[in-house]
């Protein structure tokens, strides 16, 4: 089976670790790192959220599983979706963070604040 991209799936997750990674050495090799600053990265990633903002402006409420939408539609989403995560992990990563530790932590706190009333 593959996804949009043509990309084989696989039934293995991909870790916050390996993107982290895999993001550092591709900033590397294209000698990136000197721009990779929090404040450029917070900023790109801002911009990735307005574009990811822009998919759904005019589209009102949208079903789960995005069921009318086109595979190009669901595509251009994966896309900006794909840019926010790594600009996010990119800016964990330059900040000295485990974002997965910090999620989980989070996750936490949150059922903590908001539990579960019957």
């Amino acid at each position: 089976m593959e996804n949009s991209h043509g990309c084989p799936r696989t039934a293995k997750d991909v870790s916050l670790q390996e993107l982290r990674d895999r993001l550092a050495e591709f900033a590397r090799v294209r000698g990136w790192e000197q721009y990779h600053s929090p404040r450029n990265l917070l900023l790109a990633l801002v911009g990735e959220v307005g574009e990811l903002s822009e998919i759904f402006q005019w589209k009102g409420e949208v079903a789960r599983g995005l069921p009318n939408w086109t595979s190009d539609d669901k595509e251009h989403l994966e896309e900006e979706l794909s840019d926010v995560l790594l600009y996010l992990v990119q800016l964990a990563d330059v900040c000295g963070l485990d974002l997965g530790q910090a999620a989980l932590a989070k996750m936490v706190k949150n059922a903590e604040k908001y539990p579960v009333i019957n």
